[in-house]
């Protein structure tokens, strides 16, 4: 299996030779600067740019859980995690310099450890073509993950992207997920006529983590980080990295894409885990139309002594409609196998939501209704199980201001 694994990402990522496909003002992957002229210092030949911004999110939960897993005994109540939250808090800026250069600094004053420093990196452009990123950024996985934070069609990203699988053993430290998120590494990209490329080295510990830490895979005996790259094909040019935004209604844009990564040893060295992902995403007037599939394959290390592998899948398909030009409608289907193929039994999560943008205030309200269903399961216990920790019924209401 290793070997098929290295095979196939370098079939899909050595003939590449790389591209900026980013649109200039959805740079800072936080809050789109598209038609807005705000605050920034600039010099006379616009050789350099500073631009604040500003990312404010303040939202209301309700969460239901089923029985299973509650100990009715310690009076465990089927609502909870429920109540109001920050999910995001992020003071940042970017720029550019030299006519070569672009950077960006954010920090989320709602987390916490490393994951206060959102991201941080700086893009040396050499062309359209060939461009080279370091620094703390979205790994190249998902359109779900490389939308705009302000701009997703729904305030909680699919939960099948989220939610960690269940494996049959409890060595491994932390059950992965599909999302890999921000990361510190290293990437070349660019855009070829109508190919986008991202190909890149992470830690591969995810966004918590500013410390290098890693070492060399005892079974591969290559450094135990995240290879990861992405191929994006764009017709009528860049894909706009929003899913609903009222200055964007006149939009004709489409994108397919597929990524591939590979995180050796990547939880405190018992799994390697391969993930494979195809996307659509479509923008026309009013309608945004995407949808996501995703493979990953969990092996586990010789040291840990098991001598099988894990396969898990899931995917997407959302909609959005302004039916009016600043009332959005939006609905999502999610898939999830996460108890593995080797095991019957499916998560599907319907989710329907409204969005509304007040005017000349750069304030967005957003609602959300989530539920979780099970089917396919061989036995109760199965079926029990594949949504443990998981809300069977959650709502969210969530106010956005952004500047």
């Amino acid at each position: 299996m290793r070997k098929q694994i290295v095979l196939m990402i370098l079939a899909v990522f050595l003939p590449l030779t790389a591209m900026a496909q980013y649109e200039e003002d959805t740079d800072n992957g936080v809050v789109s600067l598209a038609g807005r002229e705000g605050f920034s210092i600039a010099t006379k030949k616009g050789d350099f740019v500073f631009k604040p911004y500003l990312l404010m999110q303040a939202a209301g939960k309700f969460n239901y859980y089923d029985d299973e897993g509650l100990d009715k005994a310690y009076n465990q109540d089927n609502v909870a995690n429920s109540g109001f939250s920050i999910p995001y808090a992020v003071l940042g800026f970017t720029g550019k310099a030299f006519n070569k250069l672009s950077f960006n600094l954010s920090i989320n004053a709602a987390a916490s450890g490393g994951a206060l420093l959102q991201q941080v990196w700086f893009d040396y452009t050499f062309s359209q073509k060939f461009a080279i990123r370091a620094g703390k950024f979205k790994t190249p996985f998902t359109h779900a993950y490389l939308t705009t934070l302000g701009e997703t069609l729904l305030p909680v990203l699919p939960t099948s992207l989220t939610a960690p699988v269940i494996l049959p053993h409890a060595l491994n430290a932390v059950n992965p997920n599909f999302g890999t998120g921000f990361d510190l590494g290293i990437e070349i990209h660019g855009l070829l006529n109508k190919v986008g490329y991202e190909v890149g080295i992470f830690n591969g510990t995810g966004a918590s983590v500013n410390i290098a830490g890693k070492t060399f895979s005892d079974d591969w005996h290559i450094p135990s980080m995240l290879y990861s790259g992405r191929l994006t094909y764009m017709p009528k040019g860049v894909m706009p990295a929003t899913q609903g935004n009222p200055k964007r209604l006149n939009e004709d844009k489409i994108l397919f894409g597929a990524s591939a990564s590979l995180n050796v040893e990547s939880e405190s060295e018992s799994t390697n885990d391969f993930r494979a992902g195809l996307e659509f995403a479509m923008l026309k007037g009013r309608l945004y139309l995407a949808a996501e599939a995703y493979y990953m394959h969990v092996g586990f290390t010789k040291r840990m002594k098991i001598d099988e592998g894990f396969n898990y899948w899931g995917g997407y398909i959302q909609a959005g409609y302004f039916v009016a030009p600043r009332l959005q409608a939006a609905l999502r289907y999610d898939l999830m196998d996460r108890n593995g193929t080797d095991a019957k039994g499916l998560l599907n999560m319907p989710a329907v939501g409204v969005n509304y943008f007040f005017p000349n205030s750069n304030v967005k309200l957003q609602a959300m209704y989530q539920f979780i269903g099970r089917t396919g399961h061989a036995t109760q216990l199965d079926r029990d199980i594949d949504d443990l920790g998981l809300a069977t019924h959650s709502a969210t209401i969530m106010l956005q201001y952004s500047f």
